[in-house]
């Protein structure tokens, strides 16, 4: 769910696909690694035809047949690689389910847990269909969310089977089919992958990596995103009166102080509050979707009003006293109204520990040695939610391991294809470096 990629400016693209890994960078590698860098090299043309093929097929999240063709697609590429891999069907929560793929080395090393999504925002009704190729860049959905990030993934773990360093690795994969619009409840839909967190030791995000500044930025935080539902409830009778003892403020003025409280008295750093869709009147109605219905007169006073929205924030301290606050503000009623807020489930915050810090320093460690520059944490207010906040509590997380692209979520979604050069050598060598580690589980 990299909905802020378009934080990042395709004009960087070429710009860093000429600096893409040159041999003579590679001084400080080890004979292996530098193996690892070349294969990512010679199977780039590969890499760049299955990226197509998976654009191809269409996977938005309600297109259950299609998210499993693109599961049957990733099991042909994994098991070669020595993976078992097994379909999880989420039949329980409409959703297609969940592709699961382990491959087992050494004992007492560390356990790598790699995350990715099969599905896309597209769903069969978009115009946006197919994969186009332009020189260096290629549009299609889902091209770099998640599509991209899954090609770079097999891209790393080939490189790492060339190379010799995948048989001693121990890696459980988790490649979720419903990322875009999660089914509900989470404790079915992401129990899998939360479970999959309690066992590694690293976990490793190949959604999308984000430019900044001209600059490849490391993710070492990303915000939790949760839905709010607000409705208020007013006395109805003639505008003549309102504010009155009798029939107080009416619905639509009490939703109004409610939001207003908001803009005042909840910002705080990393918090991001927005009012989606609002409806009122003597009817209103929000559907699921988002659709919005009201009907009423400028001499009614208004009995119903609804507003939704979301939130995000850095942390689950941060997350509980939002919604505390959110909670005591409805709760101070003006005459003659009532209103009540409810919070989805939403997706969880994955906070910047050090654990994940040392991951990132690890990674940079890596990027030195490629002669590659350093990559900064990312601001985490310019990156959306993802799956990897599930685990993020239980594990040491990295996210961003994916390709560069721009207009994520949109007809027009790019990706730069020079990144599948840099991006699966970086893993593959972090990965192989992390899985000669002795774990502490």
């Amino acid at each position: 769910m990299t909905d802020l990629s378009c934080f990042s400016r395709l004009a960087v693209t070429l710009v860093l696909g000429a600096a893409a890994i040159a041999p003579a960078a590679a001084q400080r590698l080890t004979t292996t690694e530098s193996a690892m860098a070349r294969t990512v090299d010679a199977d780039y043309d590969r890499s760049v035809k299955l990226l197509e093929a998976l654009v191809n097929q269409n996977s938005g999240t309600l297109n259950l047949a299609g998210v499993t063709k693109i599961g049957q697609r990733m099991r042909a590429e994994l098991e070669p690689l020595g993976f078992t891999v097994t379909w999880k069907p989420m039949d329980a929560v409409q959703r297609a389910g969940h592709l699961i793929a382990v491959h087992g080395g050494k004992p007492g090393t560390k356990r790598l847990l790699l995350i990715g999504h099969l599905d896309t925002v597209f769903e069969p009704d978009s115009p946006f269909q197919k994969f186009v190729r332009k020189g260096n860049l290629a549009e299609g959905p889902g091209a770099g969310d998640d599509k991209g990030g899954m090609v770079v993934m097999l891209a790393a773990l080939r490189a790492m089977q060339a190379a010799g360093t995948l048989k001693a690795a121990n890696i459980e994969i988790v490649l979720t089919g419903d990322e875009e619009k999660s089914g509900s409840p989470h404790s079915i839909a992401r129990a899998d992958l939360i479970a999959a967190g309690k066992r590694a030791d690293v976990a490793l995000d190949f959604e999308g990596l984000v430019i900044d500044g001209g600059r490849d930025m490391g993710s070492i935080a990303r915000r939790s995103a949760i839905d709010w539902r607000i409705t208020a409830t007013g006395k109805t009778g003639h505008s003549s009166l309102i504010f009155g003892s009798e029939f107080g403020d009416g619905a639509i003025n009490e939703l109004a102080r409610i939001l207003a409280a908001f803009r005042k008295e909840l910002p705080e750093p990393n918090l991001t509050f927005n009012t989606g869709v609002i409806a009122g009147g003597a009817r209103a109605t929000i559907d699921e979707s988002g659709n919005a219905a009201a009907a009423g007169k400028t001499n009614i006073i208004p009995a119903t009003a609804i507003a939704t929205g979301d939130f995000r924030t850095l942390s689950p301290e941060q997350t509980a006293r939002v919604k505390a606050k959110m909670e005591e503000i409805v709760a101070a009623h003006a005459p003659g109204t009532d209103a009540t807020i409810s919070f989805g489930e939403g997706y969880p915050a994955m906070a910047p520990t050090e654990g994940n810090r040392a991951l990132l320093a690890a990674l940079n460690g890596v990027n030195r040695d490629l002669g590659l520059p350093e990559m900064p944490a990312l601001d985490p207010l310019k990156r959306g939610a993802g799956d990897i906040s599930f685990v993020a509590a239980d594990v040491d997380s990295l996210a961003g391991l994916g390709t560069y692209s721009t207009g994520d979520h949109a007809p027009g979604e790019t990706v730069d294809l020079a990144s599948i050069r840099r991006q699966p050598k970086r893993a593959a060598i972090l990965m192989s470096r992390l899985s000669a580690e002795r774990s502490a589980r």
